[in-house]
């Protein structure tokens, strides 16, 4: 199993890298089309309308507590690996976002308590059907066609979260640009909130909401989604 960071990588000689005893300070030039998806979650958990211009562009109303929905885990695809656009849709939208995968369970924590869990940090496309969604009222058939969340294209273990830039291109044009400081709620908040719904385990991913901006994507475009401190996280589209 791999770890990616910047420029290296690490070997596990476990599943379970966050209790690998064997982990050691070596390191390997990073190889090309060798990378994952950063993460064997239980489950996604992703958070909706947590950035104020973006709950403007889709007209919805505020909302007391974070909205909080699944992806199936079906839905996680890596770096360079192509998003597939149903024939159901006639719309399909890419979201930037923030992502945090865990190192430990979870469970009615408080936010300064939450961080403790998590493993390291890494971008999300929250690929959306948005027709399908507008049409169910919920959003699990939306959110979760294979292939529908990649996610890498490293996991940085030492992010430590300020007001790191978060933006989107497709085919070169930038169509979001923001930073992690304009969510409504932090990952730790975030992560509090929904320990207090369900039971995070290992290897669990959260992903923190999208800016404005939002838009269609279709086939043979390439779509990249950037956060400042982490990398890119490209996809091609088919």
């Amino acid at each position: 199993m791999l770890l990616e960071s910047v420029n290296t990588y690490r070997y596990f000689e476990s599943d379970e890298p966050w209790n690998d005893q064997t982990l050691d300070s070596k390191s390997y030039t990073l190889k090309p089309n060798q990378l994952l998806a950063p993460a064997l979650p239980t489950k996604i958990v992703a958070v909706g309308l947590n950035y104020q211009d973006h709950i403007k562009e889709m007209k919805h109303e505020n909302t007391k507590d974070p909205v909080i929905f699944l992806k199936a885990n079906s839905s996680l695809i890596g770096p360079e690996e192509k998003i597939v656009c149903p024939p159901s849709s006639s719309r399909v939208d890419y979201e930037a976002e923030l992502a945090v995968v865990l190192k430990s369970r979870l469970k009615n924590a408080s936010p300064k308590d939450a961080l403790k869990a998590v493993w390291g940090f890494t971008c999300c496309n929250d690929v959306t059907a948005r027709d399908l969604q507008k049409v169910d009222g919920q959003w699990a058939r939306a959110k979760s066609f294979d292939t529908f969340c990649p996610l890498g294209p490293y996991l940085v273990t030492d992010f430590v979260e300020k007001d790191q830039a978060i933006k989107c291109r497709v085919n070169g044009e930038e169509k979001q640009s923001s930073t992690i400081a304009h969510r409504i709620w932090n990952t730790a908040e975030l992560l509090s909130f929904v320990s207090h719904v369900m039971t995070l385990e290992p290897m669990d991913i959260l992903t923190t909401g999208t800016p404005a901006g939002v838009g269609p994507i279709k086939a043979g475009d390439s779509v990249e989604v950037e956060i400042e401190g982490i990398g890119i996280l490209r996809n091609g589209v088919s």
